[in-house]
């Protein structure tokens, strides 16, 4: 394979996962709105709205998790390029139903299929890049994957923010299906998808090899050392935390600050962004200030001081300075704790970081239930006790070498 097609196929894969990255951030801002719109539509108690847009934030990484080995396994008998189409087919339904969606139940479903299809999309994306490029440049390449990943996180929120705040005044109906200003950030993520599918139909080629990154059944009596579970402690923590921050933050913003989707989408794109620069630059030269264990520590001190003191402050710059400190600490405690779990095991680092994964998956689906739950009492108790699980979680810090 010459070192243009390597290029373009990596381009490709890239540009698949900005897309399906950028439609999960597009929804961040809006899922309050538009929840609320259809609750109300439905006639439901609106002490429940907030429920909802937890289960609704919840669901969606659930179905991931239940499905992304059967993907692979997919992908490891028919090549990488036909799963990551269905992935991508699945996201461009996903964005139509959730744009033209004319109740909850509609919206349940689409983050239902959206959760199953685009599991896809980036594992296998990865499998691909680690298919046609050496060990040498392999972790540049991943690199590059978080890169893309992260980019449709800080987009998203912002296009869907401005979208959603559109003068369109559209109000069409077609069956169960409704258009108006709500479904312009969805069709907009719809239409990017499918100019995409169709360049990955048309030009990437599909891989022949088998590499087994699911294929081998996983033992589970392997050494599970105490070392091992307190990273995995710390990965769901995080995780947990990030979620759970986002799925309130969305309520927060809208129902107690008075912030449109604008504002909120704001919000989003400073965490996305502070975390995606500031990752490699800690990954990189904060070894040569603190030691690993020293960066989780004080990433986590930062995250959770942030955290209790957010509900305190209402102004719109204060609140967007809490939320760059927040994205700060969790900037510094990610990239080590996944050097670390790599760093556990020479044999067995895919495992590892898959179960590690994993793990942080079980965070992303409790976070913004138990968000939700806690924010019908009050404001202040997710955040306050967000804030004193990562505090009290620096314990487990020595633990770490």
């Amino acid at each position: 394979m010459g070192r243009k097609e390597k290029l373009n196929r990596i381009s490709l894969i890239l540009l698949s996962l900005f897309v399906v990255m950028l439609g999960y951030g597009i929804l961040l801002p809006t899922l309050p709105y538009y929840t609320e719109r259809l609750a109300l539509k439905d006639n439901l108690d609106t002490n429940l709205i907030n429920f909802h847009i937890g289960l609704l934030t919840s669901i969606y990484p659930f179905f991931q998790l239940l499905f992304v080995v059967v993907w692979g396994r997919l992908s490891d008998n028919y090549g990488r390029k036909p799963i990551i189409i269905c992935g991508l087919i699945g996201f461009v339904i996903m964005q139509l139903l959730t744009g033209l969606a004319t109740s909850l139940t509609m919206l349940y479903v689409a983050r239902i299929f959206g959760g199953i299809f685009t599991s896809s999309v980036i594992p296998v994306s990865n499998a691909y890049l680690s298919d046609i490029t050496s060990e040498k440049r392999r972790t540049k390449i991943m690199a590059w994957s978080g890169v893309a990943i992260s980019s449709g996180v800080i987009f998203g929120p912002v296009i869907g923010g401005l979208l959603s705040q559109t003068d369109l005044h559209l109000q069409y109906s077609f069956g169960l299906l409704h258009l108006d200003r709500f479904s312009t950030p969805f069709l907009f993520a719809a239409l990017l998808g499918l100019i995409v599918l169709f360049i990955v139909m048309k030009w990437l080629k599909n891989t022949t090899r088998v590499h087994k990154f699911t294929t081998q059944k996983v033992r589970l009596r392997f050494t599970f050392t105490k070392y091992f579970a307190v990273l995995l402690v710390l990965s769901f923590v995080i995780q947990f935390v990030v979620t759970l921050f986002e799925t309130v933050f969305s309520i927060y913003g809208k129902d107690e600050l008075g912030f449109n989707s604008k504002q909120l989408g704001l919000g989003f794109m400073l965490c996305g962004s502070v975390m995606t620069v500031l990752q490699p630059v800690f990954a990189s030269y904060g070894e040569k200030f603190l030691s690993p264990k020293k960066q989780i520590a004080i990433g986590f001190l930062i995250a959770g001081v942030s955290l209790i003191a957010f509900p305190f402050f209402t102004s719109e710059f204060l609140v967007y300075g809490l939320i760059i400190m927040f994205a700060a600490g969790g900037a510094l405690v990610t990239p080590n704790l996944l050097s670390a779990v790599s760093l556990t095991s020479k044999e067995n680092t895919g495992r590892n970081i898959s179960i590690q994964s994993s793990t942080g998956s079980v965070g992303q689906i409790l976070g913004p239930v138990v968000g939700t739950w806690l924010i019908a009492d009050s404001f202040y108790y997710p955040f306050i006790i967000a804030g004193l699980i990562v505090i009290i979680s620096i314990g487990l810090v020595r633990f770490v070498t």
